[in-house]
């Protein structure tokens, strides 16, 4: 069996590539063929562990849930983890192999693209369809050379191309036409169609201009997608937006009404809602952590960036980084050293996941300059540790439970950070590979863990909310929240693109 692979495109960053992928992943799914994700090479700070114990970006893992199957290496081979602005984190096969300048990651492309053809050969022997996401625009015309992440991988695979766009933003026909007009002929002929996103209104009188899209460039639109309000997929690499939170249905994923115990640190926020604040770190990773939170009914979170006015809050929660003793000293220099002095001294809560949980520490030492400039850090000082960066990272999948309270947790592992000190033995989590994880403090205030997705699983969720100051607070199941915008959206795909067209570029009449 070999797979037949069709690529989706984007005019820009953010037009709705990751989402048509995963949309249809689980269409094609739903219609009895075996499909796999693929995206050659990723630049993003969120990421997931796999089944064979590597790293790839988290949009990838989301799409292969749409498929049905567990994330795996292959289907993102080269990740790139910014550490700084013109560097990153190279991680070939799920494993980094060290840090890159961009002009030194330029030359070492050959390898990356070696990589990549690596893993879509073995995929491409395991399933009937491989469905590739594209990285940003193929019309970045400065990046052309070399590249893997577009046309260059398009044409090196021999696959058709689906070009989207999104309309929400305006001027969609300039993005497609303009694309188009900046591709090399072969590489025209590649696309086989356009997909606008994000569509409100009447599509009658979108019409003419998709008439006029069609003969002026000799191609098809094989569909517009509605805007899904509400529809919720991890994001790739930024920040959500206030406006993104889920205001949709959410029956069947939440239970247990529950209200807000009184707190006398409690700002002005939605009424009886538990507030949590995180500061929007410069190099934050993983943020999707807090996606469960921003979509939980009882919770109002935000994130505070550069020089906003830190709010009252019952939790401030800091995240992890790319870059922990340089996202260390923007938050001191952004003043919220003081802030959690005063939001400790009257009873609020702190939790620090992975890199936040080493900023608790008193020191961060990186002797071989993993994250940026070999050297130390003092830490916070809440918790009696220190953490020392090591070449080897550390990635697992983990199940276990809170020793706090007992509830159950699944989360999943990816740091550098080595961390030891008296602190650690009263742990976060007891887990079920006979380890234990992260710190409590003796007061109760202060709670530290190195793992990412522990919000995930319903009943620790409740638990840490109710550490946190929520009476009584609802059980919200997000992978079942998940499951149904997958859904959602492959119905929104059936419903409004030329799914014919679709299984014929893909070889199939199912």
């Amino acid at each position: 069996m070999i797979a037949v692979t069709l690529m989706v495109q984007g005019t820009t960053s953010d037009a709705g590539k990751s989402t048509v992928v995963a949309g249809l992943c689980r269409a094609l799914r739903r219609r009895g063929l075996s499909v796999a994700p693929f995206k050659p090479q990723n630049m993003a700070l969120n990421s997931a562990v796999t089944s064979d114990g590597g790293e790839i970006g988290r949009a990838q893992a989301v799409q292969a849930q749409a498929a049905g199957l567990a994330p795996h290496t292959d289907m993102n081979p080269v990740l790139l983890k910014p550490n700084s602005d013109t560097g990153a984190q190279v991680i070939i096969h799920g494993r980094a192999i060290g840090n890159m300048e961009a002009l030194e990651y330029h030359a070492y492309k050959q390898t990356a693209r070696d990589a990549v053809l690596a893993s879509h050969n073995r995929l491409a022997t395991q399933y009937q369809a491989i469905v590739v996401e594209g990285a940003g625009s193929p019309a970045e015309i400065n990046l052309r050379e070399g590249d893997i992440a577009n046309m260059g991988f398009a044409e090196a695979a021999d696959c058709p191309v689906l070009l989207v766009a999104d309309i929400d933003r305006g001027g969609v026909f300039a993005h497609l036409v303009g694309t188009l007009a900046l591709l090399s002929g072969s590489e025209r002929a590649r696309v086989q169609g356009f997909v606008i996103n994000r569509f409100r209104g009447d599509i009658s009188l979108l019409q003419p201009g998709l008439d006029w899209l069609e003969e002026h460039t000799g191609k098809p639109v094989l569909g517009v997608l509605p805007y899904l309000h509400g529809l919720h997929l991890e994001a790739e690499d930024s920040l959500p937006s206030p406006a993104s939170r889920i205001t949709s249905d959410l029956a069947g994923v939440v239970s247990q009404p529950g209200r807000m115990a009184s707190s006398s640190i409690r700002g002005a926020g939605e009424e009886g809602k538990l507030r949590i604040v995180a500061p929007a770190l410069p190099h934050i990773s993983n943020h999707t952590d807090f996606d469960p939170l921003r979509l939980h009914p009882q919770v109002e979170f935000s994130y505070v960036a550069m020089g906003e006015t830190i709010p009252a809050a019952d939790l401030i929660v800091l995240p992890g980084s790319k870059n922990t003793r340089a996202d260390l000293g923007w938050l001191r220099a952004q003043g919220w050293g003081n802030y959690l002095a005063r939001h400790l001294r009257y009873g609020g809560k702190l939790l620090g996941i992975c890199g936040g949980m080493q900023m608790l520490g008193h020191a961060i030492h990186d002797p071989h300059g993993i994250e940026g400039e070999a050297g130390s850090s003092a830490g916070l000082g809440y918790l009696d540790f220190t953490t020392t960066l090591e070449p080897h990272k550390q990635l697992r999948n983990v199940q276990g439970t809170l020793a706090q309270s007992g509830a159950p947790l699944s989360g999943y592992e990816i740091h550098s950070g080595v961390s030891a000190g008296d602190a650690l033995r009263r742990p976060f989590a007891l887990l079920d590979d006979d380890r234990s994880d992260g710190a409590i403090s003796q007061d109760g205030q202060i709670m530290a863990t190195y793992l990412h997705g522990v919000f995930e699983s319903p009943p620790a969720c409740a638990a840490l909310l109710a550490w946190a100051g929520l009476h009584i607070p609802q059980a919200f199941d997000y992978h079942a929240l998940r499951e149904r915008n997958l859904e959602r959206l492959a119905d929104a795909l059936e419903a409004h693109l030329d799914m014919p067209r679709i299984l014929q570029l893909l070889g199939a009449t199912t």
